[in-house]
């Protein structure tokens, strides 16, 4: 037993002896690793230093991040802010825009009643002092339809209310009617306007381009002081160029764009006739964008200016459907066919019903105005009606003018129908040009009323 346990302690020396020899090199390598890895990160090595920067690197990159991260978060807040402010005041804005083009009928339905007494006065026979007072009026309730007409306009255009009706018509159906009312309005400037007629067939919206139209044509009398205006058109190979020219001051070159904008006039359109509020050409351009037809300015200073608007042809056998071409006077020896003819006339504002029967009664015509049309033919004695002018708002729980006058042209065929409205909708004008009627905007211009009712009755 004891030689066995004496063996055993032999063999455990042994073992003892190698792990403290094994021990022994392990930790003498291990320090040898030391010495290398703290050799090879010196503050002094380069290794080091770049560790080192890359740590710091690291940490101001993480610190810019978070800073960014807190920009980002309080320009995002700012901009939410700032998108709900504007959204605020887009609306104010909309809401605006959409009850002044809203409340249009409401607004001029007073001055076209004012615009039918000044005219039905000036037909009549006055001493001169009375006469230059009717004048004056006329032309001040001008002026005030023009400002007001603009703004609804502008309104309008803002508000996206107003659509474009798009159909072929001549022409002529639109220049001969500009032609006759600005010959008048250039006289009294002692202007001379030269007109070019033309018949081609153009496609457009008639009552959008004639506001383009117009308001060219009065920009140059408003603006020309002497010399002469011209009105005509010249084809294209893409459409026809209705141009309005005048001897005007001229636009300098630095302007020519400026004008197109709101309330912007040139310098030079500083005379005493320049009322205004600057956005005749601002709605020019705004209904020219609508309708896609391009406006030009030429000009040149001390000679005058030429504007124009390029508007498709109408597509091959395409038909007018305008209808008929208002044409303002009569050969010598023709007979009016205004002189006695009979003219229902459907209102429900008393003071339109009194100015249409006072206007066209100077005109010759047998009036017969009321609110209904059981009234009217209460009135009528059994006479057979004409011409028919019905208002097309004819107040609440009513309705339309162009319903009625439907009822009424089946109750006698033939009658020619003219629908009198403030609203520029083309769905209305589409409507009643559908219906085979005619459709004039208020407030009423007195020369286009009676030059269309001329034509129809001629035709």
């Amino acid at each position: 037993m004891a030689l066995f346990q004496l063996a055993a302690d032999s063999d455990t020396a042994a073992d003892n002896a190698t792990l403290r020899e094994e021990n022994r090199r392990l930790r003498k390598v291990c320090h040898a690793l030391m010495e290398r890895v703290e050799s090879g990160v010196s503050p002094n090595s380069a290794p080091y230093a770049a560790f080192e920067r890359s740590v710091l690197l690291a940490e101001q990159v993480r610190e810019r991040t978070d800073a960014l991260h807190r920009t980002l978060d309080e320009l995002s807040q700012v901009n939410a802010r700032l998108l709900t402010a504007n959204a605020e005041a887009e609306a104010a804005n909309l809401s605006k825009t959409k009850f002044l083009a809203a409340v249009s009928h409401d607004l001029l339905q007073p001055l076209n009643a004012a615009r039918l007494f000044a005219s039905a006065l000036e037909t009549h026979a006055l001493p001169d002092a009375s006469q230059a007072l009717v004048g004056h009026i006329g032309r001040s309730l001008k002026d005030v339809e023009g400002l007001l007409g603009t703004l609804v306009d502008i309104s309008r255009l803002d508000a996206g209310v107003l659509h474009a009706d798009k159909a072929p018509f001549a022409v002529s159906t639109l220049l001969d009617a500009l032609a006759e009312e600005y010959h008048q309005v250039a006289a009294v400037r002692g202007l001379t306007l030269h007109y070019v007629p033309s018949s081609t067939l153009v496609e457009s919206d008639l009552a959008l381009l004639a506001r383009v139209v117009r308001n060219f044509l009065s920009n140059a009398v408003r603006y020309t002081e002497h010399g002469h205006l011209l009105l005509g058109c010249r084809r294209r190979a893409n459409g026809l160029e209705i141009m309005v020219g005048d001897t005007g001051p001229g636009i300098p070159e630095p302007q020519r764009e400026a004008i197109f904008l709101e309330f912007r006039r040139a310098n030079q359109a500083q005379s005493s006739h320049s009322r205004g509020l600057g956005l005749g050409l601002a709605i020019v351009d705004r209904i020219s964008t609508m309708l896609d037809h391009p406006v030009m300015l030429t000009s040149q200073l001390g000679c005058g200016s030429i504007f124009s608007i390029l508007v498709p042809y109408a597509p091959p056998n395409a038909g007018d459907s305008s209808a008929t071409s208002p044409r303002a006077v009569l050969s010598h020896g023709e007979l009016d066919p205004l002189q006695g003819c009979v003219v229902w006339v459907i209102d429900d504002d008393p003071a339109i019903t009194e100015g249409m029967q006072a206007l066209l009664g100077s005109w010759g015509c047998r009036v017969r105005a009321a609110a209904t049309v059981s009234a009217l033919e209460a009135a009528s004695d059994g006479e057979r009606p004409a011409v028919l002018l019905v208002d097309y708002h004819l107040g609440e729980h009513r309705e339309s003018g162009i319903d009625l006058a439907s009822r009424l042209r089946r109750r006698y065929p033939g009658l020619a129908t003219v629908v009198i409205t403030a609203n520029h909708e083309a769905a209305l004008k589409r409507a009643a040009r559908e219906a085979g009627m005619h459709c004039l905007l208020k407030p009423l211009k007195p020369l286009r009323l009676k030059m269309l009712l001329g034509t129809l009755l001629q035709s």
